[in-house]
């Protein structure tokens, strides 16, 4: 009996022992638990139970299996090895013996309320006890509920910096949407409210803090607002305006050009103007050119409206205009100028203005007609008749040849003629200033001029000739004087002719009537000779020179009316 009392005191100290051993085991299980909760990285969570494993068995981690990886020692592998793969597929859902380069290999599932993870798997020398196989299970299912936790909490974080970035661009858009309503309706109003360019320009100005500037599609400043207006707004050249025309139908949007944000004002195809904020300091942000690109919108619409009011009122006025010339009553005629704010009731004249063939169309004439009869502040009406352009204008004291050379210059340097007829008290009697006017025009190319004015009430003989009913007698007054010249200038091919019409228009001088018909002077002279030889008449006679003087303007007077001048 004695004999065994130590026996059974030392067994019950093995078992406390033991009992203290797994206690021990287990807190440590639930420290580590603690911290792999804690921690939301899963490299950091599968070192730590690697980093345990040591103090609590003989059993080692081989490594993790996570989604197709496989962990050991911390760092993921490339991909997990097939062979193991298939034994792991091949498991219950509580795991089971693997086949390692160990006596003793174990599977235990890494378990998640979403479900299994992956695996630890564990190895040993010789299978452990039970107790440490347990450990071994512990630790596998608090590695699991850690990675599992981390990966909700990244997901968490994850949703919330979304959820964050939504709210933020949430709050921009909301911001834009009312900057763009605060753009809208101050644009709208300024629309509405009819302030046309101007407006345009001083609500963009407000709503940007920038210089804004307005051009016609010529590149003129149409309207300005905010700081910095230079005195004289500089014009692109023709082909850099092209160019940069280009650049902006093919980006259907504003461009930078320079220190400038420039955008079209177009309602396709044609192109009404530009819009421009003027930023030097490259300060425009998205808003600013949201606003550039809505009062483009709005400045199209209004540039549209305006040439299409001028447009009709140029139609009517044009219309008003062909039925003047071809013969209207006076009534309806004073009826219709006063609906388009014109007075018909002082005296008017009629004046043509041709452009040779290959020279502007006779629509780019009229518009270079409109520009200049503008800038001399001449009221009138005009239009366009048969190739050329007509106006219609008040009696008065005017140099209608300054305005033929506004005219020309308008039309850079095109050369062109003109004629004007004598005013009529009514507008019935224009048909005959348009008859005076070409006459004077048809008398001036005639005679072989170089390109003027023409007016009727200056062309004295002419003009007596011309309003003669019946022109036998003058025909063969001509054919007398002239007709040995003519007949040669038919059968030679020669310009005698012309080079006597000259010669006395020009009063005898040589030097003028050289310049006159683009002759050397010794030529004129053989001309001159020639003519006498074959006429007979000494032109230094005083009544031959008055009879062939008269004769000329007769014969360029019978050109101008039809016949053949001879």
């Amino acid at each position: 009996m004695g004999a065994t009392q130590p026996a059974a005191g030392t067994c019950h100290r093995d078992e406390l022992g033991l009992l203290r051993g797994q206690l021990t085991n287990l807190r440590a299980l639930l420290v580590l638990s603690i911290l792999m909760t804690e921690s939301s990285d899963d490299e950091q969570i599968l070192r730590l139970a690697a980093s345990a494993a040591a103090s609590l068995g003989g059993w080692q981690i081989a490594g993790f299996v996570i989604a197709e990886q496989w962990w050991a020692e911390g760092h993921r592998r490339a991909a997990l090895e097939p062979g193991l793969a298939r034994q792991l597929r091949a498991l219950p859902g509580t795991g089971g013996p693997v086949t390692l380069d160990a006596a003793w290999s174990w599977a235990y599932p890494l378990r998640s309320i979403a479900g299994r993870l992956g695996y630890l798997v564990v190895h040993a020398a010789h299978e452990p006890a039970v107790e440490e196989q347990f450990l071994a299970q512990v630790l596998a299912q608090q590695t699991g509920v850690a990675v599992s936790n981390a990966r909700l909490h990244g997901r968490e974080r994850d949703t919330a910096a979304q959820l964050a970035a939504t709210n933020e661009a949430l709050e921009e858009t909301v911001a834009t949407l009312r900057r763009g309503m605060t753009i809208h309706d101050r644009l709208t109003g300024v629309a509405v409210a009819g302030e046309g360019a101007a407006g345009i320009a001083e609500a963009l100005h407000d709503l940007t803090g920038l210089a804004v500037a307005v051009e016609d599609r010529y590149g003129n400043l149409s309207a300005w607002a905010g700081p910095g207006q230079p005195a004289r707004y500089p014009k692109l050249p023709a082909y850099e305006r092209e160019q940069l025309l280009r650049r902006l139908m093919a980006a259907g949007r504003s461009v930078r050009d320079g220190d400038r944000v420039v955008v079209l004002a177009s309602p396709r195809p044609g192109v009404l103007g530009l819009l421009s904020l003027v930023d030097p300091g490259h300060r425009a942000g998205t808003t600013d050119v949201m606003a550039l690109e809505h009062g483009a919108t709005v400045l199209a619409v209004e540039l549209a409206r305006l040439r299409g009011m001028a447009d009709t009122e140029l139609r009517v006025r044009r219309e008003l205009v062909h039925d003047l010339l071809t013969g209207t009553d006076d009534e309806s005629a004073y009826r219709r100028a006063e609906a388009l704010g014109y007075d018909l009731g002082r005296p008017h004249q009629v004046a043509v203005l041709e452009v040779p063939d290959g020279g502007p169309a006779p629509e780019d004439a009229l518009h270079a007609t409109r520009r200049a009869v503008r800038q001399q502040q001449l009221p009138c009406l005009l239009g366009t008749l048969t190739g050329t352009v007509v106006i219609v204008a008040a009696d008065g004291r005017r140099d209608w040849e300054a305005l033929r050379a506004g005219i020309v210059a308008e039309l850079d340097g095109s050369r062109c003629r003109m004629g004007v007829g004598d005013p009529c008290p009514q507008p019935s009697q224009l048909p005959r200033s348009l008859r005076e006017a070409r006459l004077a025009l048809r008398l001036q190319k005639a005679s072989a001029s170089a390109a003027r004015t023409s007016v009727y009430a200056d062309l004295d003989v002419l003009r007596m000739l011309a309003a003669v009913d019946d022109l036998s007698d003058v025909a063969g007054f001509v054919h007398r004087w002239l007709g040995t010249l003519a007949a040669y200038d038919e059968r030679k091919h020669t310009e005698l002719v012309k080079t006597l019409t000259q010669y006395l228009q020009h009063g005898g001088g040589y030097e003028a009537t050289s310049r006159a018909l683009s002759v050397h002077r010794s030529t004129l002279k053989y001309r001159l000779q020639r003519i006498r030889e074959l006429t007979g008449f000494d032109l230094s006679d005083p009544e031959i020179h008055f009879n062939l003087e008269l004769a000329t303007r007769a014969h360029l007077t019978l050109l101008a009316l039809g016949g053949d001048g001879t």
